[in-house]
């Protein structure tokens, strides 16, 4: 199977915590790093800036002693920055533990399934260990984890700062409230070389996981190891009022005005000359450029999942 590596059991943990994302109490944090060290040595790194989750993750894979299994409380943003500091390493293995709020990355990689029987599995060797594509953006360097994002998906972060809501709900009005006052911008996308479509855009996806936002099924055809990447354009021929609930359970395939592609190379611009507003991994890129161009890394990060994930069809 695409992607399958050897499992390894886990003998020296690290946990990195954001301890202000969206739903990473200090319980959370206790009860993970108490259920690593009832199986392995486990060092708790807690991040108090930006970048810092990088930074700790290269610090211990340099150590004489590395762990081999990497832990990360928080969002899917803090999660790119772990991913990142996990570039090119080749043995430790990715468990992503749900503190944001959407938490599209846990999705992707354990369902619906609850965090500690998730961590339990990774300990008890009942975990599917898989290698998992990331893409690398050109214009930043960035490693992108679970996707990136033009159009009304990127202003729907900007409302999201403005509501008092929490966890999925948060993005759902944030989305709704962002629909409501969005222009299409004038777009252009290509896939390997070729046109997708060109004309007035609501959102450019390119991925990678199939859901953002934790509930918005974006992508439902993007198989996560499969050495390419997907994306989904909805131009402004869908009234935009209904696209958060045509792309919630990934109804908006096969809608007049919705287009979609494959391929190793994906670039999303504007053609009008303007800056494009774009998200990846759930952090908002302005002033950026007119576009942005995705590179798929195949097999890059070998990560813990549901092997019922596997079976669904994911990988």
């Amino acid at each position: 199977m695409t992607g399958t590596v050897p499992s390894q059991a886990p003998n020296r943990v690290l946990v990195i915590a954001n301890p202000t994302a969206g739903s990473a109490s200090n319980a959370l944090l206790s009860g993970v790093r108490q259920r690593c060290l009832a199986h392995a040595p486990t060092t708790l790194h807690v991040t108090s800036s930006q970048g810092e989750a990088t930074e700790s993750v290269q610090r211990a894979l340099a150590e004489a002693h590395p762990p081999n299994l990497v832990v990360v409380i928080g969002g899917d943003g803090t999660v790119r920055e772990v991913t990142e500091g996990m570039a090119g390493a080749a043995e430790p293995t990715l468990m992503i533990i749900p503190g944001g709020t959407g938490n599209s990355a846990y999705r992707m990689l354990w369902g619906e399934r609850p965090w500690s029987a998730a961590l339990a599995s990774v300990f008890d060797g009942t975990a599917a260990r898989r290698r998992l594509d990331l893409a690398r953006l050109a214009e930043t360097g960035a490693l992108v984890f679970l996707g990136a994002c033009s159009g009304v998906v990127a202003e729907a972060l900007v409302y999201a700062k403005r509501t008092t809501l929490t966890g999925r709900a948060r993005y759902a009005k944030a989305l709704a409230d962002a629909a409501a006052a969005f222009t299409p911008y004038p777009g252009r996308v290509v896939v390997d070389g070729a046109t997708l479509f060109e004309g007035g855009t609501v959102l450019a996806n390119v991925g990678g996981g199939r859901y953002r936002g934790g509930q918005y099924l974006l992508l439902p055809l993007s198989e996560l190891a499969d050495g390419l990447l997907d994306v989904v354009v909805i131009s402004d021929q869908v009234p935009l009022a209904e696209v958060p609930d045509l792309v919630r359970g990934g109804d908006h395939l096969g809608v007049p005005g919705v287009y979609y592609g494959r391929g190793s190379h994906i670039e999303v611009l504007r053609t009008d000359g303007e800056q494009l507003v774009f998200e990846h991994d759930g952090e908002l890129r302005q002033n950026v450029a007119a576009g942005m161009s995705m590179r798929v890394s195949p097999g890059a990060l070998p990560v813990w999942c549901d092997p019922d994930v596997v079976k669904a069809g994911s990988w």
